[in-house]
């Protein structure tokens, strides 16, 4: 069994409070370790995240060979048997290419404070690959009676270095685990490389890399350690489209065969015999229209000027910028109004709070950007939601939102102009609903194209004039277990 200093029991993840992000400077830093004067003795954070190194060994071979059972061999080196699992022993998966020029110089701390096998690039050791063989090995070798290897698998945490999307891909991983009924899934803690960092900024790891790095990251693998862990709802995205649609789809999602679209729906506008399926998992949001389109042109400009990404400031300053270009602020003249709105292309359908019907919902006619949010941070720790108060509230048919209620918060933006004063709180974001489970119908027109995005991963979605494009959103039957990094 787990001790009590290394970890809470899952039966008190209900009890601990979710920590509401803090666009501030002092928050952020704090998250990151900066602020607090906590002295982490090197020599026993050693101890206490560092396997015994025929574990180490073993895993690696296992993972090197891709075979779970390539470890087994390693067993006759324990030292006479003595060899103890680690009071929290933690896996660091970094990627090297968020971060700016600090991936390699962190991936080198991070195996001083522990040890080089423990620390994986996800460029070299995909999360999947040391799920199925790391910790298969771990499995294997505790179901030959190695005490040692049984303690440690119960007991392992796990660190992202790097962006919301690295995280994601983790978290997505782990979902597997449940799917096969490994217990337990591990824990996920944070440390942000990323621009936006949503993700570790609800979580209270913090919205950006720390100054003073080094001191930094080891208070954050010692807070690892002992903090409780948390739930985070996990949604899963299916998109159908006709079939000869073409789209560069993001690495969140995965061709599929056809899925199933809910019968309680009328659809209104034709649809094909035969068809093309992506499924996939998103944390944050999902979001169609014009936010997904900038977010779309900035990447490829990313892509095609790779000497843009100097780190996350540049990002933001160069993604600002790029965005007063693409019409969210001015809109052509030559364009016809009508054909601004996101009504024009789509309807949409909701399962509210305590409803098992299918709700549709009128999209207003000023929305050209619509997003379904499961975090309280969105865009850099925005909270275009808002605080809303419980007479608000009431009267909406809302509750309160939370990151593990089973329900995502709909809302609306305008124009480039009401995003820009909703992103720094001036107003909140237009309420649309706050749903269990969201259909869109996208239908052709005037519109070729409509862009969309999971967790900031943008495409370009083409639009067929003789049949729908469907999206539907439906809450994943497991949570995702995280690190209260607060």
């Amino acid at each position: 069994m787990e001790s009590s200093s290394s970890s809470t029991t899952m039966g008190d993840t209900s009890k601990v409070p979710f920590i509401r992000p803090s666009s501030s400077i002092v928050e952020s830093l704090r998250g990151c370790g900066i602020s607090g004067g906590v002295h982490v003795d090197k020599e026993e954070l050693r101890k206490k995240i560092t396997m015994p190194q025929y574990l180490r060994f073993a895993m690696r071979d296992c993972i090197r060979f891709k075979d779970p059972t390539a470890g087994e061999s390693w067993i006759q080196s324990k030292d006479d048997g003595d060899a103890a699992a680690p009071a929290t022993p933690m896996v660091v998966f970094i990627n090297p290419n968020s971060g700016g020029r600090y991936g390699p110089f962190l991936k080198e701390r991070l195996q001083h404070l522990m040890s080089e096998e423990q620390v994986l690039e996800v460029l070299d050791v995909k999360p999947h690959e040391f799920l199925q063989y790391g910790l298969g090995c771990l499995e294997i070798l505790a179901d030959l009676g190695d005490s040692c290897a049984k303690e440690t698998r119960e007991r392992i945490r796990i660190m992202v270095a790097g962006g919301d999307g690295t995280v994601g891909w983790v978290l997505g991983c782990l979902t597997e685990l449940h799917i096969q009924s490994r217990e337990p899934v591990p824990p996920v803690g944070i440390i942000p490389l990323g621009t936006g960092n949503d993700l570790s900024r609800s979580f209270g790891w913090g919205g950006s890399f720390p100054f003073s790095w080094k001191a930094a990251i080891k208070r954050t693998l010692h807070k690892a350690t002992t903090a409780p862990i948390c739930r985070l709802d996990s949604w899963r995205f299916s998109l159908s489209m006709p079939e000869g649609t073409i789209i560069e789809p993001p690495h969140s999602l995965k061709h599929t065969i056809e899925f199933t679209l809910d019968e309680e729906l009328e659809i209104e506008g034709g649809l094909s015999e035969n068809v093309i399926c992506y499924e996939g998992v998103f944390y944050n949001y999902f979001s169609i229209g014009m936010d997904a389109q900038v977010a779309y042109g900035f990447h490829n400009l990313r892509n095609e000027k790779p000497y843009l990404a100097q780190g996350p400031i540049a990002n933001k300053i160069i993604y600002s910028g790029y965005s007063c270009t693409q019409g969210w602020f001015f809109t052509p003249c030559t364009s016809d109004p009508c054909l601004r709105g996101l009504k024009n292309i789509l309807r949409m359908h909701v399962k509210k709070f305590n409803c098992s019907e299918w709700e549709q919902v009128l999209v207003p006619t000023s929305v050209r950007a619509i997003v379904a949010l499961n975090l309280h941070s969105y865009g850099s720790g925005r909270n275009p939601w808002g605080n809303l108060t419980p007479e608000y509230l009431e009267k909406r048919g809302f509750v309160e939102a939370q990151v593990d209620d089973g329900l995502l918060e709909i809302f609306g933006l305008k124009q480039g102009w009401h995003a820009s004063f909703v992103m720094v709180e001036l107003i909140p974001a237009k309420h649309i609903a706050q749903a269990t489970a969201i259909r869109l119908e996208v239908r052709g027109g005037e519109w070729k194209d409509v862009y969309m995005q999971l967790d900031g991963e943008p495409w370009k979605q083409p639009m067929s004039k003789d049949f729908s494009t469907f999206v539907e959103i439906k809450r994943e039957p497991f949570q995702s277990i995280m690190i209260s990094g607060e």
